[in-house]
């Protein structure tokens, strides 16, 4: 694998390795000096046309953390406002010497385009790329999931026998489909809960609820994936009012108490807190929101490492 462009690139045999280097470099965000040489000497571009902060913020971590040379670029106060089009962005990224690029970007298939249009000839990582794909936020989940679930044993495991809820505006999150893709693969049950006016998948194989309450007793989820209503990618109007997506589709202490006793709750964020999710749910026990935000360190450090060591290195580990 060259590039990271998509959670549907990453097949069972290369979901565990990544999950597995995770895992390692886990352990090495636990100790006493966060810092392995593996990149020294490797020059990593974030490419960010979005606001971020989990996501660029973990990356610069996990790059830092690798020894790697870091460059950080925000399209606001670069040529990028004066019109200089992504590929001239990338080449002049390219000519300068970067050996990998890390790439957020409003329009979906940005990431593709770079990756495919022969304008740059290094690694491109996906950052999340419109409404298309969120890989590493997919690779970060089912990193959770799967600690969460084996703790220390966790190593070569998979998914398989998992229900996980996924709940929200499906229609714009990038996540909903990262994770759709990934955790099908390494053997979870995905299933959605929306209103109909923000689901997209018509003809999707997974289960889809139009009312969470039946969902989350038809379904019985072991994980509940909470999203985030994306006001700004709406045109127009998907449901009567904030007030009334709360009463139908918010995960507030009530309907949490539905779940089952050993059941999770997860959410990418950033959270509308009294939209999506209540605080007394996002801060509670069953939470893993912020695990979720430290194992993103861990996945983007296993990430960088697969794509930017060497062959000899990966087949020693």
């Amino acid at each position: 694998m060259k590039h990271l462009l998509s959670a549907k690139e990453i097949d069972h045999k290369l979901g565990i390795q990544l999950l597995d280097i995770a895992a390692g470099m886990a352990g090495v965000n636990s100790s006493d000096i966060k810092k392995i040489p593996t990149l020294r000497g490797k020059s990593i571009v974030n490419l960010f046309y979005e606001d971020s902060t989990r996501t660029r913020i973990s990356f610069e971590l996990a790059e830092k953390r690798l020894s790697a040379d870091v460059i950080n670029f925000a399209a606001k106060g670069s040529s990028v406002s004066k019109g200089e089009s992504l590929k001239d962005t990338a080449q002049t990224l390219s000519a300068m010497g970067a050996d990998a690029i890390v790439v957020r970007h409003f329009a979906s298939g940005a990431a593709e385009a770079l990756a495919h249009f022969g304008w740059i000839d290094v690694p491109i990582i996906n950052a999340g790329d419109g409404t298309h794909q969120h890989p590493t936020q997919a690779l970060l989940d089912a990193f959770t999931l799967r600690r969460h679930l084996f703790g220390s044993s966790e190593i070569g495991k998979d998914l398989k026998g998992i229900n996980v809820l996924i709940v929200g505006d499906i229609a714009h999150s990038r996540v909903a489909r990262s994770n759709r893709d990934l955790l099908r693969t390494l053997g979870a049950t995905v299933a959605f809960a929306a209103p109909v006016t923000l689901y997209p998948f018509n003809e999707d194989s997974n289960p889809f609820y139009s009312n969470l309450d039946e969902a989350i007793s038809d379904f019985q989820p072991d994980a509940v994936m909470m999203l985030r209503v994306q006001t700004e990618r709406m045109a127009g109007s998907y449901f009567p009012s904030e007030r009334e997506y709360a009463r139908m589709f918010g995960l507030n202490s009530e309907r949490a108490a539905q779940l089952s006793k050993n059941a999770v709750v997860l959410h990418p964020g950033p959270m509308n807190r009294g939209l999506e999710i209540t605080s007394e749910v996002a801060d509670g026990e069953r939470s893993l929101v912020l695990n979720q935000v430290s194992n993103g360190v861990s996945v983007r450090m296993a990430v960088l490492y697969h794509l930017l060591s060497s062959s000899e290195e990966l087949a020693n580990d």
